[in-house]
């Protein structure tokens, strides 16, 4: 990868999934000069050459045009994934706190801008081949999380008419996994109280085989190169796809979690399991992410291998290995939202 030198770049949601990785890939990078951490909390955490400022992306009061100033790229990671309960809520951080960054990113004029957009960005698709960058990007309506992705890239496509000297770029990555990720996404999709130790294969007595069901997956850490090369390639622009292989199915988890006996289980049956879950606030994760989940196409990443010169590290089948391990552990990392913890 090729860094423009002494880059100063600036991240949103900085301590999360994503932020923890490409901060400390920056702060490794020779060729940036400094790292600025938007998060709500401050960690203790302190990566070379980085520095914090504590932002809340969903408040009028944020001066974000301040902290991009003489920036030479911002990376917008910042995102709410709860409460499901109240999608008004996470439209106020994810869509008006998102368009909000990029008008800052104008105003400071800072000359290039990556965006976190997502899988869950598109339209309904196939699950027997793969779709490129071209797949209209319309999300699932139903599903706050993919409506919200889906209105910011047209608010991009809006951004981009009217900057173009911006250099804006979107990445769609699949579902982003890692070992330190494990407690807050327990947190975030199966609830704060799920048991991380149950996540043991000797445990499950079948697999659930739900029509559908077929999602790739991807390694934080290589998600987070292809951002680092997106933000100091002077070229890159557009959308890429970013997932890793084989496609995650009942049949590859059967294998990973040496459970032979799989059971189907029909789309309405598992939808009302997960309906009811949730509807008594047991379960985080919404029926109607479950819905889109179903209906996510499979991507073509061979733009981001080619543009890029983006290469993976980790198969999916490494990546959910890792992170139930993780799971199993009580794994994390020295960030709020990131903290690790066991539960049961």
């Amino acid at each position: 990868m090729s860094s423009a030198a002494g880059s100063r770049v600036v991240v949103t949601g900085a301590t999360g999934n994503v932020g923890t990785s490409v901060v400390r890939l920056l702060s490794e990078d020779p060729g940036v000069a400094s790292v600025l951490g938007l998060a709500r909390r401050i960690p203790d955490w302190e990566p070379p050459k980085t520095d914090w400022a504590g932002v809340d992306i969903a408040s009028e009061q944020s001066d974000l045009t301040e902290h991009f100033a003489g920036a030479d790229a911002v990376i917008h990671l910042a995102w709410a994934f709860q409460p499901t309960h109240d999608p008004a809520t996470t439209w106020r951080t994810n869509v008006l706190g998102g368009m909000r960054v990029f008008d800052a990113v104008a105003d400071a004029e800072v000359p290039t801008l990556v965006h976190a957009s997502s899988v869950g960005a598109y339209s309904p698709g196939p699950k027997d081949h793969a779709v490129d960058e071209s797949w209209p990007t319309h999300g699932w309506p139903d599903a706050a999380y993919c409506r919200e992705k889906a209105y910011l890239e047209r608010a991009l496509d809006t951004f981009e008419g009217a900057h173009p000297r911006v250099r804006v770029v979107r990445m769609r990555p699949a579902f982003l996994f890692k070992r330190e990720s494990a407690s807050e996404q327990r947190r975030i999709f199966g609830g704060r109280f799920l048991p991380g130790p149950l996540a043991r294969p000797e445990l499950l007595p079948f697999l659930p085989d739900i029509p559908g069901l077929r999602v790739q997956a991807l390694h934080t850490d290589d998600a987070a190169r292809a951002y680092l090369a997106a933000a100091l390639r002077s070229n890159a622009r557009g959308a890429f796809n970013l997932a890793a292989d084989p496609p995650i199915d009942a049949e590859l988890l059967s294998e990973l979690l040496g459970t032979p006996r799989r059971v189907r289980l029909p789309r309405g049956a598992a939808r009302s399991a997960i309906a009811a879950a949730w509807g008594l606030r047991l379960l985080p994760a919404s029926p109607h992410l479950f819905d889109a989940v179903l209906r996510l196409p499979l991507m073509d990443c061979a733009r981001a291998h080619t543009e890029l010169d983006w290469q993976l590290r980790h198969t999916a089948t490494e990546v959910l290995e890792e992170f139930l391990q993780g799971l199993q552990q009580g794994a994390g990392a020295p960030t709020e939202p990131m903290r690790g913890r066991k539960v049961g």
